[in-house]
Parts: C-alpha cells; sequence; structure tokens
C-alpha cells in the first residue's frame, strides 16, 4: 500500500513539476513575443520618424529651391524690364510737353521704340527660363540639346552632348529639375570657370536616368562652393533631394569640374 501511495505522489509530483513547466515555457513564450512585438513597433516608429524627417527635409530643400528661384526671377524682371520701363515712362513724359519740337518728338519715340524691342526680348527670354517650350513640348533630351547647341553658338566653348534617353522616361516635373540642374551648372561655367570644352550626357540604363556633366576650367573648392550663393551649388543639391537621386561632385583648384546624378525610376520625388 505504501508502495502505491509513494508510486502515486512521484506521479503527481512529475505531473506538477510538468505543469510548472509548461506554464514557465508559456510564460517565456509570451514575454519573449512582447519583447519582440515591442522592439517590431519601436523599429516602425523609428522608421517613421525617419521618413518624417526625410520629408521634412524634403519640403526645406523645395522651398529653399523656390526662394531661389523667386530671388532670380525678381533681379531678372528688375534689370530686364523695370529699369527699362522707367526709361519708357520718362521719355514718354518728354512727349507731353507743349514746347517739344518735331525733332525732339522723333528723337524721343525712337528711344521708346529701341526700349521697348529690348523689353519685348528680355520678357521673351525671361519666360524661356522659367518654362523652356522645348522641355515642354518634346522633352528633356532635346531641351538640353537646345541649351548646348546655344552656348556652343557662343563661340566660347566646345560643347559636346550625348544622350539616350526616350522621352516621358520621367514626369514633366522632375525632368525640369535635372534641366535646371544642367542649365545652373552651364551658367557657373560661363561666369567662373574659364573653361573651353563642356560634355553633358544623358543617359536611361535599365532602371536609372543618368546626367553627367564635365568643364575643364579652373575648378574650385567643394565645401566652399556648398556655402557659397553665388555658385548656386546648394540649389542643385536640393533639387536632388527632390528628385531623390544620387547626386556626386567633384572638383578642385585647375581640375574643372565633374557632376554625376543617378535617379532610379519609380522613385518618384
Amino acid at each position: 500500500m505504501e508502495d502505491l501511495l509513494t508510486s502515486d505522489n512521484q506521479v503527481i509530483n512529475i505531473i506538477l513539476i510538468a505543469i510548472g513547466l509548461l506554464l514557465l515555457m508559456a510564460i517565456a513564450i509570451v514575454l519573449f513575443f512582447y519583447f519582440s512585438r515591442k522592439k517590431i513597433i519601436k523599429a516602425e516608429l523609428e522608421k517613421a520618424r525617419l521618413e518624417i524627417d526625410h520629408q521634412k527635409e524634403l519640403l526645406q530643400a523645395t522651398i529653399i529651391t523656390q526662394e531661389e528661384e523667386r530671388s532670380r526671377i525678381a533681379q531678372d524682371l528688375h534689370d530686364a524690364i523695370s529699369s527699362k520701363l522707367n526709361v519708357v515712362s520718362l521719355n514718354a513724359n518728354f512727349l507731353t510737353e507743349k514746347d517739344i519740337t518735331t525733332d525732339d518728338a522723333n528723337k524721343f519715340g525712337e528711344s521708346i521704340l529701341n526700349v521697348t524691342s529690348t523689353v519685348l526680348e528680355n520678357s521673351r527670354r525671361i519666360a524661356h527660363d522659367l518654362l523652356p517650350p522645348t522641355l515642354s513640348k518634346f522633352g528633356l533630351e532635346a531641351a538640353l540639346e537646345e541649351l548646348c547647341d546655344e552656348v556652343s553658338e557662343s563661340g566660347k566653348f566646345e560643347v559636346r552632348y550625348e544622350a539616350n534617353y526616350p522621352m516621358e522616361t520621367l514626369p514633366s516635373d522632375e525632368e525640369l529639375h535635372l534641366f535646371r540642374v544642367i542649365q545652373e551648372l552651364m551658367n557657373n561655367s560661363i561666369k567662373y570657370s574659364e573653361a573651353s570644352q563642356i560634355d553633358v550626357a544623358l543617359h536611361k540604363e535599365d532602371s536609372v536616368v543618368r546626367l553627367a556633366y564635365m568643364d575643364n576650367g579652373k575648378g574650385f573648392d567643394i565645401n566652399d562652393a556648398m556655402n557659397s550663393k553665388g555658385l548656386g551649388m546648394s540649389g542643385i543639391k536640393n533639387r536632388a533631394a527632390i528628385l531623390k537621386a544620387e547626386l556626386s561632385m567633384t572638383s578642385a583648384p585647375n581640375e574643372g569640374i565633374e557632376v554625376k546624378i543617378e535617379k532610379p525610376l519609380g522613385s518618384s520625388a
């Protein structure tokens, strides 16, 4: 009898131990999933925070780029139109004088005509700079070709352009950003670089659009240029950020400049 009781006690003890182990395992599994889920939620929150920060940076870059565009347009309007319209207004006032001679009237009229023609030409140029008709009608490849031809026709630069870029590969707003980058780089080459040769290349390769720019000018220190408003490098950097594109820029004194932009297809700005 005692042997049976002992045997039953052993069985009960084994069952209790097994139940205890199962409870411990259950608790351990619950705790594992709880802390794992907590880590996952924390990681997701961190990812969301980083995405929000990135969107804030893109928004700030967009605003900065827009403000730079507005400042440039305002300066162009003042230099090319407002100041000349003041001359027209002044000459028109002279024409209203009672004792004006025929010769003076002809002189002031001719001056008004000349200045008005200049204002009209400047207006067309500013409108072209704001949104090149070739870009909106024929796409980025044709617009860059036209830009290269315009610079080449000045006779101061040998401009070499190559492209393999089907129309509508990128949305029109993204093409405009890439066009502005090359436009800004060419302006820098014309104004500051003392270069004699410019190379521009635009290619679509697999799922990436690659844009490259080089000149053989005097170059500059990249770090200084990024902090200089005159060279517009911050605007180029901002546009690359808006496009979610990879930007690489190399230059040094007496070594020209090389800029490469890689825009993955499918990554909307």
